[in-house]
C-alpha cells in the first residue's frame, strides 16, 4: 500500500521521538491530552509560548501551535485542546496574525483547512 496507509510518518515520529514514562502520584489519574488533531494527514509539529516581536513576555497568555499537512492531500482537520482557549487566529511564521483573522471556536475545537504540505501557525489566546 501507500506510505499514508502504512502510517509511515507516525511510525517515524514514534521511533525518533519516543514517549517517556513518568510515574504519577495517584493510581487513578484521569487520562489527559493537551492537544489532538483529527486527521492522520496533519502533524502537530510544535507548541510554544507565543512571542510576537521576539519577546516571550509579550504574550504570557498565548500559545503558538504549528501544524503541517504531510500526505500531499487537501484535508480539513480539527485541532482540539484541553486548555481554556478564549480566541484563536491564524498567524504567519513571524507569529503575526494574518488577514484571515480569527478562527471560530467550536465544541470540537478549531477547524483548519490544509492544501498539500501546507504549514499553518495558530495563535491561541488563553483565558486567565
Amino acid at each position: 500500500g501507500s506510505f499514508q496507509d502504512a502510517g509511515v510518518i507516525q511510525r517515524a515520529y514514534d521511533l525518533n521521538f519516543p514517549l517517556h514514562v513518568v510515574p504519577a502520584n495517584c493510581a487513578q489519574c484521569p487520562a489527559w491530552s493537551a492537544f489532538s488533531v483529527s486527521s492522520p494527514a496533519v502533524v502537530l509539529e510544535a507548541v510554544k509560548q507565543a512571542s510576537p516581536g521576539g519577546r516571550a513576555e509579550d504574550r504570557p497568555d498565548a500559545l503558538l501551535v504549528r501544524l503541517y499537512e504531510a500526505h500531499g492531500s487537501t484535508v480539513g482537520a480539527w485541532l482540539h485542546t484541553s486548555f481554556p482557549v478564549q480566541e484563536a487566529m491564524l498567524c504567519d511564521l513571524l507569529e503575526q496574525p494574518t488577514a484571515q483573522g480569527h478562527l471560530p471556536l467550536e465544541p470540537r475545537g478549531v477547524r483548519l483547512s490544509f492544501t498539500p504540505f501546507r504549514v499553518l501557525s495558530v495563535l491561541l489566546i488563553l483565558r486567565q
